[in-house]
């Protein structure tokens, strides 16, 4: 399964999480969990787009083609 922890394992660290911070306290902690591992990849990816960004071209869509196209042939 996970690197050799089976499901009787996951039961008896779950209930030992369930036994120190309670029924009620879990939802917040992994609500906080969720919410930093959100914010990091976001940092990730702003980190890579600022690294990347500068060395690729920009990309334009068919219709800026078209207009710039346009005003050049005139």
């Amino acid at each position: 399964m996970l690197g050799g922890i089976g499901a009787q394992e996951l039961i008896l660290i779950f209930l030992v999480i369930l036994l120190l911070f309670g029924a009620r306290k879990i939802p917040e902690i992994a609500q906080g969990l969720g919410k930093g591992m959100r914010e990091f990849k976001k940092a990730m990816k702003e980190t890579q787009d600022e690294l990347t960004g500068p060395q690729t071209p920009e990309k334009r869509t068919e219709g800026e083609a078209k207009k710039s196209d346009a005003a050049e042939s005139k």
